[in-house]
């Protein structure tokens, strides 16, 4: 995610095809026995060192992708949307929707010996729900100031709260995000849980925190007592996960196909080809939001519809995104992925690149003059936008970038554009200064749209107000029926197809290469690697 920003009821259909790369079935959830062997897993990590090692206060997707090894959660959502037991052994929602309760295994521990119970969960969750604690993404999934508070009925049994009916909360209870850290770290390592470590990052998952070294490796150790695997899956069977820090998709690529590290994930698309030798290719479609503009609309230009929608017209999105994404990544014609729960299929090849209209619009906006470098003027001004990038920028969004920049100037408009790094990128979106900004956000249920488009949305770069819009995300979370909640999702899909406030790029897929030494190796519905089961060969 090249932003600070960046991510729950049942999926629909549409996620079948995730579940190609189902979980392989194993009997029981016990230990693994006598595990051995190595596994080294390469990661961009760039940002981790930048007090992003925690799940509940960080927003990037590679936080919870390593912590998933640490943190379990209370349920346990398999590719084909579906949940069963984790940490909670069985659940109950209320007649009206308001409340979860959970009913806990009573033999969990974690790491540093405590016991996993009812006042655990309590304590995580109101750590999440704590302003103090700044933490927007999971705090949003916990349902932001509709979270009431957990009770603990007796120390298996905790009862969850909210203000009205809450229906992604099961899936934002499967996630890393809510998953759990032990009390005593909670009460003594609050304020180091960001940066991480041994003996910080505690929790009851299969493995522990053995040594870190900030961007250089992080080093995690079967956890010999684990016997809680979700439901019909086992413990991983091998003793060491090292995660290594390799920002350099090339150096990951390079490095599994030479055997170096058994497992290389975020690769690009145009690395696909470069992976050689006995290793394997394994590519997931991310649902959530996929890769898009932000058009800030209470900031310059973008404030006139008919300028965000001759921007949106104007660019050949069907063109660069093949050119560049070497035919891996769709392009995206909505705010949700295709294999998102919601996902309105009649929006597909509505609006098409067109620069007559582009053209059209403009005229129609009054920007009907043109400087000698073919910029459109009004009024003296020049047509002209500002585009903030969170660096570290790849070079296919570099590529991408430029074609767009190119496809506006045809039509007269002028897109400037800063890769700037996070102290400078938060200067400017902080108070919405920009224009322009840019990043995907992996979710499985579309209530992920809320904290982009509500007006108190933390996520919300286009500077989105609009009341209706807002009675339409509440209505979202409210709704329990999934064939209800879909077409309030369709109407939210609509609105912006209208209105032209986020423009949809493409749909990422997560792309994993591995190597021969692994075995058992399965992926979850965001496409990011599990250990359940794995062994090393």
């Amino acid at each position: 995610m090249p932003s600070p920003l960046r991510r729950r009821i049942l999926p629909l259909a549409a996620l079948a095809a995730a579940a190609a790369l189902a979980l392989t079935a194993c009997s029981g959830s016990s230990g693994s026995g006598d595990a051995s062997g190595e596994l080294v897993w390469g990661v961009d990590g760039s940002l981790l060192s930048a007090g992003k090692m925690d799940p509940q206060t960080s927003q990037l997707d590679v936080t919870a992708m390593v912590q998933r090894a640490v943190l379990d959660s209370l349920v346990f959502q398999k590719p084909d949307g579906s949940f069963v037991p984790w940490l909670a052994k069985k659940w109950e929602v209320s007649e009206d929707g308001t409340a979860y309760t959970f009913h806990l295994r009573d033999d969990v521990t974690f790491t540093d010996g405590e016991k996993f119970d009812a006042a655990a969960v309590k304590a995580n969750f109101d750590r999440i729900a704590d302003p103090a604690t700044k933490s927007a993404q999971a705090a949003s999934m916990l349902g932001g100031e509709l979270y009431k508070g957990a009770e603990v009925i007796d120390p298996t049994t905790v009862k969850v709260t909210f203000a009205q009916p809450y229906a992604p909360f099961l899936q934002a209870a499967s996630t890393a995000q809510l998953g759990f850290y032990a009390p005593k770290v909670l009460k003594e390592h609050a304020a180091d849980l960001a940066a991480g470590g041994k003996g910080v990052t505690v929790g009851t998952g299969p493995f522990e925190i053995s040594s870190y070294t900030p961007d250089q490796e992080i080093v995690y150790t079967r956890n010999a007592k684990y016997a809680w695997a979700p439901e019909g899956l086992k413990a991983p069977a091998f003793q060491t996960l090292r995660v290594q820090i390799l920002p350099e998709a090339s150096v990951r690529s390079g490095s599994v196909t030479s055997g170096e590290i058994d497992l290389a994930s975020q690769l690009p698309p145009n690395l696909v080809s470069q992976v050689k030798g006995s290793a394997t290719v394994k590519s997931v479609q991310v649902p959530g939001l996929p890769y898009s503009l932000f058009l800030n609309e209470r900031n310059g230009v973008f404030a006139d519809q008919k300028v965000r929608e001759a921007f949106t017209r104007a660019i050949d999105v069907d063109t660069a995104v093949d050119k560049i994404f070497f035919g891996q990544f769709p392009r995206a014609w909505s705010i949700l992925g295709p294999t998102t729960p919601g996902y309105d299929k009649s929006l597909e090849k509505s609006w098409p690149f067109d620069k007559d209209l582009a053209n059209k619009l403009l005229d129609e906006a009054g920007w009907t003059q043109r400087g000698a470098d073919g910029i459109r003027t009004k009024d003296g001004k020049r047509l002209t936008a500002n585009w903030i990038a969170w660096t570290p920028v790849s070079d296919d969004h570099a590529a991408l970038a430029n074609a767009i920049q190119s496809d506006l100037k045809a039509v007269g408009f002028e897109i400037t554009r800063e890769t700037l790094e996070p102290g400078a990128y938060n200067q400017k979106y902080g108070p919405k200064t920009f224009d322009i900004t840019d990043w995907d956000f992996s979710g499985v249920d579309p209530d992920l749209l809320r904290s982009h488009l509500a007006t108190d949305g933390f996520q919300n770069a286009s500077s989105v107000s609009d009341p209706k819009l807002d009675q339409l995300l509440k209505d979202g979370i409210a709704t329990t029926d999934a064939a209800a909640r879909a077409k309030v999702y369709a109407q939210i899909q609509e609105w912006n197809a209208e209105q032209d406030v986020i423009v949809p790029l493409y749909v990422t897929s997560a792309i994993t290469a591995v190597g021969e030494k692994v075995a058992g190796l399965s992926f979850d519905i965001y496409g990011r690697p599990l250990f359940f089961g794995t062994g090393v060969k």
